[in-house]
């Protein structure tokens, strides 16, 4: 794929893009989620057709408590899937979501188009690398670190705090170089926030300048909101919002149920035909 800008942007036709989660892990919080190497390249293929725009391939669980792995084992699980997936379908557009240099670098070798960094490009060697090959990059909000961020957030103005820091280390790589139009901003919905905090984040995407993603699929804040304790229950809340991120003009949803997920979002482009463009 020549030029990346426009899948980081809305479609034309006003749906946000679609980003589909590979989780090569054992823990993620979502079982269903899970794949490993044999069910991995399948998997991916039928969330392509479905209708995701990315592939985002994670080997290390981030949940609330998640304990870290070393980057050998996460090495160990990734590349092949991208590999195996940049074989299967050479255009095809893969997210690799990782905190490490290391583990990015390899991604990128093996054929990934896009760095996720849950941990908001905190090392400077990842702004670095993503500078140097000139790659789309996520740059997501988190308070701590996974095995402790839920552990009593606190913020002013939970809004402005963190599209202030999304925004500054996005304009620090443009400032570098960057394509402006090859970066997304996640607010980290779930990562060091409360429910409250969840809920005024998603109140509006915000007047960033940049692209906006939200990935909030399935996750714990539909159990304190709706009272859904187990992830397979949490699909109407995850599409609840993903109607309301369409509305407030956020650019992609990254998500467990791409089909579902597509569905909506046409059905929505259908009857609001003044989001086109």
């Amino acid at each position: 794929m020549d030029d990346l800008r426009p899948f980081l942007s809305r479609r034309s036709d006003g749906r946000c893009r679609l980003m589909g989660i590979l989780n090569v892990t054992p823990d993620s919080f979502h079982a269903a989620s899970r794949v490993n190497l044999d069910s991995a390249v399948k998997r991916g293929l039928e969330m392509w057709s479905s209708g995701a725009d990315w592939i985002d391939v994670g080997g290390e669980s981030t949940r609330p408590g998640a304990e870290s792995i070393d980057s050998f084992e996460e090495l160990s699980r990734v590349i092949p899937v991208i590999k195996a997936l940049r074989e299967a379908k050479p255009t095809g557009l893969i997210s690799i979501d990782t905190r490490r240099v290391d583990v990015a670098r390899a991604a990128l070798d093996a054929g990934a188009n896009m760095v996720n960094d849950v941990s908001g490009l905190r090392n400077p060697e990842m702004g670095a690398l993503v500078i140097e090959r000139g790659c789309a990059v996520c740059i997501m909000h988190m308070q701590g670190e996974p095995g402790n961020m839920q552990q009593e957030p606190i913020y002013e103005d939970v809004v402005s705090e963190v599209y202030s820091y999304l925004t500054s280390t996005a304009n620090q790589l443009v400032e570098k170089g960057h394509d402006p139009n090859l970066i997304c901003l996640d607010p980290g919905i779930g990562f060091g926030k409360t429910l409250t905090h969840n809920l005024e984040l998603l109140h509006s995407r915000g007047d960033s300048k940049y692209s906006v993603l939200w990935g909030v699929s399935r996750k714990s804040m539909f159990a304190q909101l709706l009272d859904r304790k187990e992830t397979e229950q949490r699909l109407p809340g995850t599409l609840g919002v993903a109607a309301h991120a369409m509305l407030e003009g956020v650019d992609m949803l990254r998500v467990h149920d791409v089909e579902a997920h597509s569905d909506l979002l046409t059905t929505l482009a259908t009857l609001r035909p003044e989001l086109n463009g």
